[in-house]
Parts: C-alpha cells; sequence; structure tokens
C-alpha cells in the first residue's frame, strides 16, 4: 500500500510553528548572561530549549489536541490519532550556548506509514528546510535537491562530532578519500537536502534529532540508513545511528563505515 501524501496545510503549519519557536531562541542566543544547566543525561539545557518546546506544546495541544508529543525536554503525550509530533526545541544546544549560529528547532511529524513531515528551522540563519511525503523538498519556498556527485574524493561527508565516532568508521571514511567536515547537527542535513555536501553522520542519535530528517532527505533525492545500511527505526526512547546522503555515495559510504570492523 502506497503511503498518501502529506496534507500541504500540515506541512505549512508545522513549517509556521517551527519557526516561531525558533525565532524565541533568539531572545536568548548569543547572550553572556545565558544560564546553562546539565540534565540528568550530561547535556546542556537552557531557558530558551524549554521556553521554545513549550511554545511548540502549547499551540499543538490547541490545534492538535489528539495528536502525541514526544520532545527532549518535556514527557511525552499520549495521542489517540495515529499521528505523534516530534521537536527538538534546540538541536544543537552546545553551539548555540557558544554563539555558534548552526544551531536548529526540528519538528517532525509520524503517522501511521512512517515519517509524514520534517521541518529543519535554523533561526540564527533565517532560513528553513522543509518537506512533506509527497510534497518535495523546500529551502524558504524554493525546491531543493542533494547533489549529484559521486566521486568520495569531491564529496563532504559532515557529522556533528567525531570524538564519540568508533575509530574504526572513522578511518573508514578517511581512507575513502571522503573531506570530513563538522557542520553538524540538524544544519548539516539541511545541507544535505540542499546539494551543499553530500553526506551527514551521526553514530548514535535520539528520535528527536533526527525524525526529521527520513522525509526531508528523501524528498530532497537522497538515502538514509543506520551505520549497518538498515532503516532506521523511529521510536520513543530508542537510539539510534543515522546516515543520510545524496544516495550516490550512499552504499560506498557504509561500506566505508565498516570496512575496517566498526
Amino acid at each position: 500500500m502506497t503511503a498518501p501524501d502529506a496534507d500541504q496545510a500540515l506541512l505549512d503549519e508545522a513549517v509556521a510553528i517551527a519557526r516561531a519557536a525558533g525565532e524565541l531562541t533568539l531572545g536568548w542566543f548569543d547572550r553572556t548572561d545565558l544560564l546553562v544547566h546539565t540534565k540528568d543525561d550530561g547535556t546542556p539545557v537552557t531557558e530558551a530549549d524549554r521556553a521554545a518546546e513549550r511554545l511548540v506544546r502549547e499551540r499543538l495541544a490547541a490545534s492538535h489536541p489528539d495528536d502525541a508529543i514526544v520532545g527532549e525536554e518535556e514527557a511525552d503525550v499520549v495521542g489517540t490519532t495515529g499521528r505523534s509530533w516530534v521537536v527538538d526545541p534546540i538541536d544543537g544546544t552546545k553551539a548555540f550556548t557558544r554563539g555558534v549560529p548552526l544551531y536548529s528547532t526540528l519538528l517532525a511529524v509520524l503517522d501511521e506509514h512512517g515519517p509524514l513531515v520534517g521541518v529543519i528551522d535554523l533561526p540564527a540563519l533565517g532560513t528553513t528546510v522543509y518537506a512533506g511525503r509527497g510534497l518535495g523538498c523546500f529551502r524558504d519556498g524554493r525546491p531543493v535537491r542533494v547533489s549529484d556527485r559521486t566521486d568520495p574524493t569531491e564529496a563532504v561527508l559532515s557529522t556533528s562530532g567525531y570524538s564519540w565516532w568508533p575509530e574504526p568508521a572513522l578511518l573508514g571514511v578517511k581512507r575513502a578519500g571522503y573531506q570530513l567536515r563538522t557542520w553538524g547537527d540538524g544544519y548539516g542535513y539541511a545541507m544535505v537536502a540542499c546539494g551543499g555536501i553530500e553526506a551527514m553522520v551521526d553514530p548514535e542519535v535520539s528520535l528527536w534529532d533526527i525524525a526529521a530528517m527520513p522525509v526531508i532527505i528523501g524528498e530532497a533525492g537522497g538515502r538514509v540508513s543506520t551505520l549497518e545500511g538498515t532503516d532506521p527505526v523511529l521510536e520513543p526512547g530508542r537510539g539510534t545511528s543515522f546516515v543520510a546522503t545524496n544516495g550516490h555515495v550512499h552504499d560506498d559510504i557504509v561500506s566505508a563505515l565498516g570496512a575496517t570492523g566498526a
């Protein structure tokens, strides 16, 4: 059975909500008096994270009270419609706390068929990349596509950080000739969708980090998988590895990641 296309109005609403939440974060961005707290899992959180997620949840409670909501900063809301919203108010909080403008606000919608809508809002850059199943991928209203590069030596592979990569995987992509960068978090995935780079790889991510990415990358003409080349499982409380590429270099990258026993 073919999954139905997303509703354009739902995509437009998701974009509007993500942009509003992203704009809210700018009130705390690059401030010297920003307070950074450490959560139980050791990751940072700020008042901006919490305020942005609260905005998203309040808007969804008003417009879609029966939908489920999964977010990084608050408890899950159980729904009855079979549709779930997944929010990461600030993807790249470490970058945010250091005044790096590449952080993003992520919002996704999942239904019984899988990823339905995905939004990557980049507040400090004033741009948004988004997609709906069957509707295409766009950046601020302009259709975007992945790149057509096939040669690893001409391809850029980015990640949110190399310090937690398995060393064999890092050596594998390095020896394969890929240009390695750290344009990370949601920004890196947006770059893949828009054709700026060829691959984004994260060995370990949570649902809210990547729920928006399968539909965005897919509608832009690319591919996603785990490091092992399997389909990522998008479930609350379950982490995964994630590889997003222009499709042309996907199999080669997956092979390189596992070439030395990663």
